[in-house]
């Protein structure tokens, strides 16, 4: 499996707080079946440092693959940034103070749990139109989405792709959450799962689990195409496929 969202870069967001935890993070994923993480610290997040994409954050991410190969750890580190969607994103892009994930077409998007449908759909369009394919963080956990059954299908058909968080399918996040991650996977709008993994302690990145409820409760084809395929046609800048 390949997990394309995962705050595993440590020292660097609210995510691993040092080496030694990146390193187990990156332990436990292996346990769960990934053998690629695409590493996403959160960027321009209101007020937080931007945590713009540049050397400091390069070297931090080639010296913890370093750690993982003396280690004996079996896990590649791709690049990427989680992008909260505040101010001209697109300008920023174009700029290179973000990363989109493995430097590909695709960008890892957040919103304010509150945001207005317009708001999210708007950010979104102005990617699309820049030739950047938003790639929406954790819909479930959005009002938009989660009072609004057409939101999702709003965002698909301008061409964006949701990813759904693992821990939402076992309510991590709340009912209200896991009921929209489960409507999604139902309606099978959603194209990835993905850990968002901050710790090795809580919210994990142990994808087994989840792998193995989508394909009990869906099925194992469904199940492939969110941990497997799409993510390794993303980080290849290949189109992602629909569940039909």
């Amino acid at each position: 499996m390949i997990d394309i969202h995962c705050h595993i870069l440590y020292g660097v967001d609210d995510g691993s707080y040092c080496l030694s935890e990146s390193v187990e993070m990156a332990r436990i994923a292996y346990e769960g079946g990934t053998r690629q993480i695409i590493a996403t610290p959160h960027a321009n997040a209101p007020g937080n440092d931007p945590n713009a994409w540049g050397d400091r954050l390069a070297q931090r991410l080639a010296a913890l693959n370093e750690q993982l190969r003396a280690e004996n750890v079996p896990m590649e580190l791709l690049p990427g940034q989680e992008v909260f969607c505040a101010g001209d994103v697109v300008s920023m892009l174009k700029n290179g103070a973000l990363m989109p994930l493995n430097g590909t077409r695709y960008l890892l998007i957040e919103f304010d749990f509150y945001a207005h449908t317009d708001t999210i759909i708007e950010y979104c369009e102005a990617l699309l139109a820049a030739g950047v394919v938003p790639v929406v963080a954790h819909p479930e956990r959005y009002a938009a989405v989660k009072e609004d059954d057409q939101t999702a299908y709003r965002l698909k058909k301008r061409g964006c792709l949701l990813q759904l968080n693992s821990g939402s399918l076992f309510g991590a996040f709340g009912r209200s959450s896991q009921s929209a991650a489960h409507s999604l996977l139902a309606d099978s709008l959603a194209d990835f799962i993905a850990s968002d993994a901050h710790s090795p302690y809580v919210r994990t990145p142990f994808l087994g689990d989840a792998h193995e409820m989508v394909s009990d409760m869906y099925s194992l084809e469904y199940a492939d195409l969110l941990f497997r395929e799409n993510p390794e046609n993303l980080i290849n800048d290949k189109e992602i496929q629909a569940f039909y």
